[in-house]
């Protein structure tokens, strides 16, 4: 088990709104362009609600990216400066019976190395 850090992530009480277009650009390799549009809609519009990180990483079924990752390392840092993170985009695929991290995978990886417990701000469609 992961022990946990006593630094604790910040979050912003919106995601920041150039993280919607990472999302499309993600989402139109998963679905046809119209379809990645219409899921980024409804994420503008869904409220925030929070789950831990370690069920995300279950959800989702995507490894854990390691510190020597720049983009987790940016945001750990992040995290220890005080500085209030993005809530993450998930989208719910029931398809393939998985949750698709749509924006926020290497903040996701950055909380759970401090605390997979932590809570994770998300907007969910």
């Amino acid at each position: 088990m992961r022990a946990k850090q006593t630094k604790q992530p910040k979050w912003l009480p919106e995601v920041q709104q150039n993280n919607y277009p990472a999302a499309a650009s993600y989402l139109t390799l998963l679905f046809p362009t119209k379809g990645a549009e219409q899921i980024v809609g409804k994420l503008r519009a869904a409220g925030v609600s929070q789950f831990k990180a370690k069920d995300i990483f279950r959800a989702s079924q995507l490894s854990l990216l390691g510190v020597s990752n720049s983009h987790v390392e940016h945001d750990r840092k992040k995290i220890r400066n005080g500085a209030a993170l993005s809530p993450i985009l998930l989208v719910r695929d029931e398809k393939i019976g998985k949750v698709i991290v749509a924006d926020g995978y290497h903040r996701l990886c950055a909380v759970y190395g401090f605390d997979e417990d932590a809570w994770i701000p998300c907007k969910i469609v």
